[in-house]
């Protein structure tokens, strides 16, 4: 694994200190963990800011609305 250096501060340091509190055997795996929760958020906020897009142009386009209410006539029913 790549190691970086980087600077915290004293809350900072005190949280990854009480790194066996959170079930993280140290701190290197709590701070991957902190990254790739911070990653799925982040991703989770730009698919919901893409969904919001999506649903506004399909709002305002009636050509698209005709389209896919077009193309679900025949889909198949549970």
């Amino acid at each position: 694994m790549r190691q970086f250096k980087f600077s915290l501060n004293k809350d900072q340091i005190d949280f990854l200190n009480n790194h066996s509190l959170f079930g993280f055997k140290d701190k290197s795996s709590m701070v991957r963990a902190s990254i790739s929760l911070l990653k799925r958020k982040i991703e989770k906020n730009e698919l919901k800011k893409s969904a919001t897009l999506y649903a506004e142009v399909y709002q305002e386009d009636e050509e698209l609305q005709v389209l896919t209410e077009s193309a679900i006539l025949d889909w198949p029913e549970e």
